[in-house]
């Protein structure tokens, strides 16, 4: 049975336990028998987990009966899946779970499990369980993911507002963020070295604009956080906490991810370094590997410059959009790709090598000066600093080819 079966069956079976009065359940329970709250799952070890997870348990306080409801699934058998997911058009359900068996799931796997109470009115509680019902529907399940602006957390970051008429929003929009999504990616994912910096140097300027709470609150560790802060009234010209109370069910058991990102402009500056001290060595004592390495070299560099090129100008991957590392890795290097071969017969770069040369280094400058222009938004130094010795490395060594010639 596919994923979208099940889920079709679970809400199927929440609305038909509304034919027994004595144990009608979270769907049919009055708004004053609901009891709802945040679950908050901690990041966890496999890639795709270290962002984390959360969920909306409502708990009739009459039956016990006791349902999570979270948007974190997706459906591999769904047509066009890869193809979709390349193109950032990615299709994520809304899913029904009863509460002990997805909170076990996530202790058993050592990932904590926090609980917040939260303070609704009887009506409002009413109203968020309808509208979750309502969204279990077949016809109402899909939504188009995106990693930062509609995900499984901001969707029930904006079930619980529109419950509650948009208080939380008022309130965290007037606070700042703490990081800016690239600053959050880079920490979540320090764990996962070469993923990180893959995304890294895939993400555009979008990555690096400043936050305000609410959209920090895309991540579950911070919806959690921020949900602190808010208040509500308290039906007698008064306010009162929107957390009623908060629990700890299960504790992390996992590594922790760092406080804050880590500075890649040390690492890859030294990367960058000696990549280029190689270059040069091997110029002047091992022509074979240093034509390998260049080689290799330019042929990294294209395709990555490629790859990000498509992802500006075929996908839905805004994140990625306008990409200045594009100035630092671009196809250009394709051109260049049989210099080092030239230069290891010690025949000099043709002419139209030379002017695509040319024309990456002053892609270079560019990127370095962007920095230094008013309202640039993407930090991009650490590889500037990378690719900066690199190109100019490889450039000497061609260039002395043509000077020895």
């Amino acid at each position: 049975m596919t994923k979208a079966g099940r889920i079709f069956l679970i809400a199927l079976a929440i609305l038909c336990s509304t034919i027994l009065p004595a144990h009608a359940g979270v769907a049919e329970a009055p708004g004053e028998k609901l009891e709802v709250s945040l679950i908050t799952y901690g990041p966890g070890d496999i890639y795709w987990e270290r962002f984390g997870h959360d969920a909306i348990e409502l708990r009739d306080t009459a039956s016990g009966e006791e349902v999570n409801f979270n948007y974190g699934v997706f459906n591999f058998d769904e047509k066009n899946f890869f193809f979709n997911f390349a193109r950032g058009q990615m299709h994520y359900l809304i899913d029904a779970e009863t509460t002990t068996d997805e909170e076990n799931f996530y202790a058993q796997a050592g990932r904590s499990v926090t609980k917040q109470k939260l303070n609704l009115t009887p009506q409002q509680a009413a109203a968020l369980r309808d509208f979750l019902l309502w969204n279990l529907r077949p016809e109402n399940a899909v939504y188009n993911y995106d990693y930062y602006i509609d995900n499984c957390t901001t969707r029930v970051r904006d079930a619980l507002d529109r419950a509650l008429g948009s208080v939380i929003k008022a309130r965290l929009t007037k606070l700042p963020g703490s990081m800016t999504y690239r600053q959050q990616t880079v920490r979540l994912m320090s764990a996962q070295p070469w993923l990180m910096l893959i995304l890294d140097l895939g993400l555009g300027p979008y990555a690096d604009q400043p936050l305000n709470a609410w959209q920090e609150s895309f991540l579950p560790e911070e919806l959690e956080k921020n949900l602190r802060s808010v208040t509500i009234s308290d039906g007698h010209g008064g306010s009162q906490p929107l957390v009623q109370n908060e629990t700890l069910l299960s504790p992390n058991r996992l590594s922790v991810p760092p406080a804050t990102p880590p500075d890649l402009r040390i690492p890859l500056g030294i990367a960058g370094l000696i990549f280029a001290a190689l270059i040069i060595a091997t110029w002047r004592y091992a022509r074979l590997i240093y034509t390998l390495l260049g080689s290799a070299f330019l042929l990294v560099a294209g395709f990555v410059g490629l790859v990000m090129l498509i992802l500006w100008t075929l996908t839905a991957h805004h994140s990625a959009w306008a990409n200045a590392n594009l100035l630092l890795f671009n196809p250009l290097a394709f051109i260049l790709l049989r210099a080092p071969w030239r230069a290891y017969s010690n025949i000099t770069s043709s002419r139209f090598a030379n002017y695509a040369l040319l024309l990456q280094l002053i892609a270079l400058l560019l990127a370095m000066l962007m920095h230094l222009l008013p309202g640039v938004v993407q930090q991009n130094q650490p590889w500037i600093l990378f690719a900066l010795p690199c190109w100019l490395a490889l450039a000497w060594s061609l260039r002395q080819t043509t000077h020895t010639r």
